[in-house]
């Protein structure tokens, strides 16, 4: 029976660089890049026009990101698995890219070999990262954390009304979750924006979901 092809789209926005990508996976048996991209918004439209089984994504590019094409491609096509490929390592970037949904993380400046292994990994729906930020998580992860509750700026009632802003919950929703009224709930959400900083609901998801409350 004849391997599947490990079908990949580049999201990239150097020429020179998807160019490079292009040229190494012609040699690796198996794999054929079907498209690249050279921002965040062709490459959701071309994930959805060219069905790849992976995308390799840069994060810093025009049209929307990376981290917002990640999120698209994963919540539009849970089967396309996604590999970024960037020069930031810093762990903001390395959560923030796990969040959205991408199943590696590797540097740019990677060995090439290793670089074709890791494509061809992820590829495989199998979870790969460079060696530096796998040590780095294993140490996050494995570092107590504190026992103190997240915003400490909030109320016990203010951090349950955000925990469910967090899940999704409309006003009315919360209102019947926690048996308090309508106007209470608006109440308690404009202090929270106000607390927070924040100036939407949308902004108060993205802060509450990142400290994982909506977990608790």
């Amino acid at each position: 029976m004849t391997e599947k092809v490990l079908r990949v789209l580049i999201a990239d926005d150097h020429t020179m660089f998807r160019r490079g990508v292009r040229s190494l996976l012609s040699t690796v048996p198996g794999v054929e890049v079907v498209g690249d991209a050279s921002d965040g918004e062709t490459a959701v439209t071309m994930t959805a026009e060219l069905s790849p089984d992976l995308v390799l994504m840069d994060l810093q590019m025009p049209g929307g990101g990376g981290l917002a094409a990640i999120r698209a491609v994963s919540e539009k096509y849970p089967t396309v698995n996604v590999l970024v490929v960037t020069m930031f390592e810093d762990d903001d970037s390395v959560f923030a890219a796990m969040r959205a949904g991408a199943r590696g993380y590797v540097l740019k400046d990677m060995d090439a070999d290793d670089f074709a292994r890791a494509i061809v990994t992820v590829g495989r729906g199998e979870a790969l990262f460079s060696r530096g930020i796998a040590s780095r998580m294993m140490q996050f992860f494995n570092e107590p954390r504190p026992s103190t509750q997240p915003f400490p700026d909030l109320t016990d009632s203010e951090r349950n009304v955000l925990r469910l802003v967090a899940t999704g919950s409309n006003n009315a929703a919360i209102a019947r979750e926690l048996s308090l009224s309508p106007k209470t709930v608006r109440n308690y959400i404009s202090n929270i924006f106000r607390k927070l900083q924040v100036a939407d609901r949308a902004q108060a998801i993205i802060i509450a979901r990142t400290a994982g409350l909506e977990q608790q």
